[in-house]
């Protein structure tokens, strides 16, 4: 049976709402028990008390703030580490050891020590975020200039280009082309350590909220949260996508 790939959505719907009516129906029949596993109703009903009372839009302000901070600063470091590193063999002498190193283990372990360092602000989860980002950022721009076509660049000096030219006419819009197509990956990997640097301390964000669901046995606030940080990574996903695809047309 050849089915039309122009409605996958339609059908990842169907799929989804039959999952959701099976899951409110077994809760229903009492198979599953609410503090362990409430039903979708329950997780809705938590939700949206979250945004009836207004309380979350301060929790969702200092977990954006954190995550898009640490992704900004992250892209920039990255980007211009992983551009000094590839064409200066000093720089890379020094910065790729730190990076495998920090490649090499569970960043997300360094949230305590920047809560030591940093205190419980938002300081610590910018930091927590911006390590994140920019070692997947390093190795990215670190690679794609590794990668540029030396026929390129030989014909580029052959024609009387200077450094500046290479680094304006190839060099750029191939860092540009892999930052944007990983894109993805950081925004995934700065929200993780917004959310990782608010559960390990904080005193208000998306991942305190976690925090305080857990220590309070709340299943349904919990699995409500976690539902509303997907969809919002999701909706930025979907606009990275297309960013993506706008800036790219000349790739």
């Amino acid at each position: 049976m050849i089915t039309n790939p122009k409605y996958a959505w339609l059908r990842q719907i169907a799929a989804f709402s039959i999952l959701l009516l099976l899951w409110q129906a077994a809760g229903n029949a009492g198979w599953l028990n609410p503090l362990y596993m409430p039903t979708p109703l329950q997780i809705g009903a938590a939700l949206a008390q979250l945004f009836g009372d207004g309380s979350i839009w301060t929790h969702m302000e200092a977990t954006f703030t954190a995550a898009l901070g640490g992704l900004a600063l992250g892209i920039l470091a990255g980007v211009i580490l992983g551009i000094a590193a590839a064409l200066i063999p000093v720089v890379a002498e020094l910065v790729q050891p730190v990076m495998l190193l920090l490649n090499a283990i569970p960043r997300v372990i360094l949230a305590p020590l920047f809560v030591i360092w940093l205190g419980i602000g938002i300081g610590s989860k910018i930091a927590l975020a911006f390590i994140l980002v920019a070692v997947v950022i390093f190795f990215n721009v670190f690679t794609g200039i590794r990668q540029v076509d030396r026929r390129l660049v030989e014909r580029v000096i052959t024609l009387g280009g200077t450094r500046w030219d290479l680094l304006r006419h190839v060099y750029l819009p191939s860092v540009a082309a892999w930052v944007l197509s990983n894109l993805k990956v950081a925004v995934g990997f700065a929200f993780t350590g917004a959310v990782v640097g608010e559960f390990v301390a904080a005193s208000r964000g998306l991942g305190y909220l976690l925090s305080f669901a857990q220590s309070t046995y709340n299943a349904a606030l919990m699995m409500a949260l976690v539902l509303l940080i997907v969809a919002v990574v999701l909706v930025i996903f979907l606009v990275a996508g297309r960013l993506e695809k706008r800036l790219l047309r000349w790739n």
